[in-house]
């Protein structure tokens, strides 16, 4: 670690907070990250999959140790080069290609195996576990956060001083809150079920045999599977896991606590595989069925924030940027806005600390909102929801040009993401063409 430049807080210890560390450590910065968790997951079955796209990959390579950076990642992830959508016709249970791309480069993981890999390689000492935050206070001069927290275990109260205030607390941040009190997420017409089905102990796994048949590019391929006002999304992750997601349209569900994750009952669970057995293929219906835990995902976002940065306070993650899953970005925003951030305040230093967050500002706020807004618009295409101009998406009758949209590479700055900086960073390693 390079010598200290200055002292941040980071709250939230999820990818993003991770990924912060990171960026600070690596721009000179000490760091301390607050998380309320006990200890770091290792298996949480609401991570579940996600696809990381070849900047963040090169981001996160440069991140590790470095004679190993490649192997580590492509050891824990498995390839993604096909995006393809098709639908299936619910009466006679088959499906029929709308759009295939074979030129897509990016790497399935597990949420825990990559915050993992992420985890390790960061110094233990600057994790404060089983630590909830509880407020903050901003000096008189802007130059300095008093951030207090409780240790869950001990009930000890604890105060700490930075010079910056890193909020990586998620899309319900009460970072933001503070800042934004009257600012609602919106919610989206409908929640995510989801869940990971482990085959990794059968050898000759006998639904995974049945699925390829139906899947033959199964383990490179992101399927996107269009029903009638509904869609779902699967692939393979690393040790033969089937990571699947089924949206389903319907009323705003009542959250309990700060997670837009629901408990859900055996009830709920019996009646979702009924369904599903009426609307999909028997491959993917047994996938879901023979799932164990399925989690429901209330899906949220907001319209794009146009400030992120307030004095010596700084949203990352789904804290700036609450979006959609369907352009998965969540993720790979939040490795880019950390890497952004870092790079920043490199440049800047704590004496220009201002300066560089309103750099950061800058930079992110007008990629990000683009690909919130893409994001929206394409999960009401696939969920069959009244776009802007008044008409459904309908697969049957869509032209050729229609089907293009649902393809990844239409995410705004899919290819060409824009850090906007010229640092003394290595610039192969945060090249702004991916």
């Amino acid at each position: 670690m390079k010598e200290s430049k200055g002292r941040v807080v980071v709250v939230g210890g999820s990818i993003a907070g991770i990924c912060s560390a990171h960026a600070l450590l690596s721009a000179g910065w000490e760091v301390m990250v607050l998380e309320k968790t006990t200890a770091p997951p290792t298996g949480s079955p609401t991570g579940a999959g996600l696809g990381l796209d070849p900047l963040a990959r090169r981001i996160i390579n440069s991140w590790l140790p470095q004679q190993q950076s490649d192997n580590l990642l492509n050891n824990h992830t498995l390839p993604l080069t096909i995006d393809q959508n098709q639908a299936t016709d619910v009466e006679k249970k088959i499906s029929r290609m709308l759009t295939r791309d074979e030129s897509f480069n990016f790497r399935a993981a597990y949420w825990s195996d990559l915050h993992g890999l992420l985890y390790k390689a960061l110094p233990r000492d600057i994790f404060l576990w089983s630590h909830l935050f509880l407020s903050f206070h901003v000096s008189d001069d802007q130059k300095s956060v008093k951030v207090q927290c409780k240790h869950l275990q001990t009930g000890e109260m604890i105060e700490i001083i930075g010079d910056l205030l890193v909020a990586a607390d998620g899309c319900m941040s009460s970072i933001r809150q503070t800042f934004l009190p009257d600012l609602k997420l919106r919610y989206s017409g409908y929640c995510a079920w989801r869940g990971v089905l482990d085959l990794s102990d059968d050898e000759k796994s006998e639904i995974l045999v049945d699925l390829q048949k139906v899947y033959p590019d199964l383990g490179k391929c992101l399927y996107f599977d269009l029903g009638n006002g509904t869609h779902s999304v699967f692939y393979e992750l690393l040790n033969k896991r089937i990571n699947w997601i089924w949206y389903v349209n319907q009323p705003e569900p009542q959250l309990k606590g700060n997670s837009v994750t629901m408990k859900v009952s055996n009830d709920m669970i019996k009646k979702m595989q009924d369904e599903a057995q009426k609307v999909w293929v028997p491959e993917l219906t047994r996938i879901i069925k023979e799932t164990k835990q399925p989690f429901l995902n209330v899906i949220y976002d907001c319209n794009p924030l146009k400030q992120i940065v307030w004095g010596p306070v700084v949203l990352i993650g789904d804290a700036a940027h609450p979006t959609t899953p369907h352009g998965l970005r969540s993720t790979n925003m939040s490795i880019l806005d950390a890497s952004v951030l870092g790079q920043c305040l490199m440049k800047s230093g704590v004496e220009n600390l201002v300066a560089g967050l309103q750099e950061y500002q800058s930079i992110r706020v007008p990629v990000t909102s683009k690909q919130v807004l893409h994001s929206r618009r394409l999960g009401r295409i696939k969920q069959g929801l009244v776009l802007d101009n008044g008409k459904v998406f309908d697969p049957k009758n869509a032209t050729l040009e229609e089907f293009g949209v649902l393809q990844q590479k239409n995410m705004p700055g899919f290819d060409d993401v824009p850090l906007g900086l010229s640092t003394t960073m290595d610039a192969s390693k945060y090249s702004s063409k991916l």
